[in-house]
């Protein structure tokens, strides 16, 4: 994976103007901004070596959403693994390998680098990986599923999903459970490949996890990723996508819904290093609840010699209560003009009034009203999934937030 660079560049910043205010919105309540850009988001460069990385003190730039002091020591180095993190259990159909490896295994880091103290971390004190791969040209029919299970300690992690040229696969990894995790994934698609990855993390309410995803994606394949975040007390998740040839496409959807004291943070970079590739980022959260904060960061960097780009980055965000805080930060960095299209948008506020008077001039009561909103707002991001079982368990934990906020 290409290293994000460490130092500005000559380049152009581009904001495009998105989608109007979802409704009226709260003094203190929303935070947008796009101060800086992609080329001078990280302290240090990525590495491997946890050493590498200072302590981070929260005053950098990709800390100063976090609430560090509830990371359960993961960035210090004190927390350590007991033994007792999770569980992980793998299900495949015929025909797919599941290894666990030691730590020289070649294809370990081979999708992207550890950009931050935590996953370096993770890469630096993992003893085993687990590694998932779909022969050439196999097409499954049925999902792998990955369920990883808190059982209520520290672990850290490592695992790799191989794609040879043209496969096709549908994986979920689930979270759930009590655990102190930090980990790295790693998705390595040849050519020609196609991988959904369904993520989901629905931890219980004391859990921490923060995790990179990294994909390297092959010429010609396609990389479709559906993030759903619910559970944790901190969930901070990185996915990351490069290419490894050209006309490779990326797509990165994301869903979450924040409650009470949670505290979600979604920091996606796309680094478009190839010509003729695309990218398409859509994410959307809603928020309820005291001190409830979500947190979106949204980088693209378009090399100069990725000629021919067309991405696009959206995240919208919908407050539910009071007390509720978004900071959606887009950032687009461009090294070339010869693109087809690139853009970012982003919008929160509260329910639109109009929407609720439209239903409720219906005969629709306001809660049911209510709830209509909401669903609407996610089903764009629930048809992505197209694993039934996971939409379903979705749609109903959405239901039962929504008992909390307009019930």
């Amino acid at each position: 994976m290409a290293e994000a660079p460490n130092s500005p560049k000559s380049s152009t910043s581009l904001g495009q103007g998105g989608p109007p205010p979802l409704g009226s919105t709260t003094a203190g309540q929303i935070a947008v901004a796009a101060e800086s850009t992609v080329a001078t988001r990280m302290s240090a460069p990525p590495s491997f070596d946890v050493a590498a990385f200072p302590v981070p003190h929260g005053r950098e730039e990709e800390w100063r959403f976090t609430p560090l002091e509830r990371l359960r020591g993961l960035h210090d180095g004190t927390a350590v693994a007991d033994g007792e993190g999770v569980k992980v259990t793998v299900e495949a159909p015929e025909g797919v390998t599941v290894e666990t490896v030691g730590r020289d295994d070649a294809r370990l880091g081979r999708a992207g680098i550890p950009v931050d103290r935590v996953v370096a971390q993770a890469y630096s004190a993992f003893e085993q990986a687990g590694v998932v791969t779909v022969p050439k040209e196999t097409v499954l029919t049925e999902p792998i599923r990955i369920a990883v299970q808190g059982e209520g300690g520290v672990a850290f992690g490592h695992q790799v999903i191989e794609l040879g040229a043209f496969a096709e696969a549908v994986v979920v990894l689930d979270h759930t459970g009590d655990a102190v995790l930090a980990a790295n994934v790693d998705y390595l698609l040849g050519d020609g490949a196609k991988l959904t990855v369904v993520s989901v993390q629905d931890w219980d309410d004391k859990a921490v996890h923060i995790a990179q995803h990294n994909a390297l994606v092959g010429r010609d394949a396609s990389f479709k990723s559906v993030v759903v975040t619910f559970g944790g007390d901190v969930v901070r998740l990185h996915p990351r996508v490069t290419y490894a040839g050209t006309g490779g496409e990326a797509e990165l959807f994301g869903l979450y819904f924040t409650d009470q004291g949670q505290h979600q943070e979604h920091r996606l970079f796309v680094d478009h290093n190839a010509p003729h590739c695309k990218s398409n980022v859509v994410y959307k959260g809603a928020l309820q609840g005291d001190d409830a904060h979500a947190v979106w960061i949204g980088d693209v960097l378009i090399e100069a010699k990725a000629e021919g780009t067309d991405t696009y980055e959206m995240n919208r965000n919908l407050v539910l209560t009071d007390g509720a805080r978004v900071d959606s930060v887009p950032n687009l960095e461009i090294e070339t003009g010869e693109i087809v299209g690139a853009g970012h948008a982003s919008a929160t506020g509260r329910f639109d009034d109009e929407q609720l008077f439209y239903l409720m001039a219906r005969g629709i009561p306001e809660q049911d009203a209510r709830r209509l909103v909401v669903r609407g707002f996610f089903a764009e991001l629930v048809q992505q999934i197209g694993v039934e079982d996971i939409e379903e368990r979705l749609i109903a934990k959405i239901e039962e937030e929504l008992e909390a906020s307009v019930g």
